[in-house]
């Protein structure tokens, strides 16, 4: 049996028809012996829409509450797709980024995870049941909610991976791995089978948006192999270790 964290993009769970096709991947997985942690991201572009709706009532929003406002959009696609998976007869259980322990800075919209108090999570887990927990989020040690700024889902999934001590991350995303050039600019582009965290650290600085550089830096720092593979495809991805 192993311990799995996934991380599902807001492209992979941007409606309710592809939110149940996540649900039937997961379930599919957990039938297989393993135990999972979930991270997602908000549903397509609920972010932007929620940005939109703060600058049109404040231009200048306060940050405490604009975190607030961003962090709904993971908890609604956290608890959808708990939802999502109940209805297919699994046990899971949704989590807001407080609820699942991730304790942050102070610092609003660019928050960085000090630490993580995985006790909750390892309670459900012992019980057999898939932990969904909403990515980009935190709180301070004053119960006040943060984001992790962009990408901060991934940063998400590969810190509960360190400490959890998970078999692997999985990041899910729309393409099936990491390629040589954007294949969807670039149709000749290879995809990769295997880079290291140091040539993958080059690509995300240069601008490559399959996976933040910050969680690249913590998969290095705590040895986590990093799958990046498509949601909508059974294909092997591209592996990081």
């Amino acid at each position: 049996m192993s311990l799995i964290v996934q991380k599902y993009g807001g492209s992979s769970v941007s409606s309710v028809e592809k939110i149940k096709r996540v649900a039937k991947r997961i379930s599919k997985i957990k039938n297989k012996g393993n135990e999972l942690v979930v991270v997602v991201s908000a549903m397509g572009d609920t972010t932007d829409k929620l940005l939109g709706l703060a600058f049109k009532l404040n231009p200048d929003p306060p940050k405490r509450e604009r975190d607030m406002l961003l962090s709904s959009g993971e908890i609604i696609s956290s608890s959808l797709l708990s939802m999502a998976l109940r209805s297919l007869g699994e046990e899971a259980i949704a989590f807001s980024g407080a609820q699942g322990g991730i304790i942050t800075s102070e610092v609003y919209a660019k928050a960085r995870i000090q630490k993580i108090e995985v006790k909750n999570i390892l309670r459900e887990l012992k019980r057999e049941i898939i932990v969904v927990v909403a990515g980009f989020q935190g709180i301070t040690p004053q119960n006040n909610i943060t984001t992790l700024g962009r990408g901060g889902s991934d940063t998400t999934a590969v810190a509960l991976a360190a400490a959890l001590k998970a078999d692997l991350c999985e990041i899910y995303t729309d393409v099936e791995g990491i390629y040589t050039a954007d294949p969807r600019i670039v149709p000749e582009a290879r995809k990769l089978k295997h880079i290291s965290y140091e040539d993958t650290l080059e690509l995300a600085s240069l601008g490559t948006r399959v996976i933040h550089l910050r969680a690249i830096e913590l998969a290095k720092k705590y040895k986590i192999t990093l799958h990046i593979r498509s949601s909508f495809t059974e294909k092997e991805g591209t592996i990081i270790a």
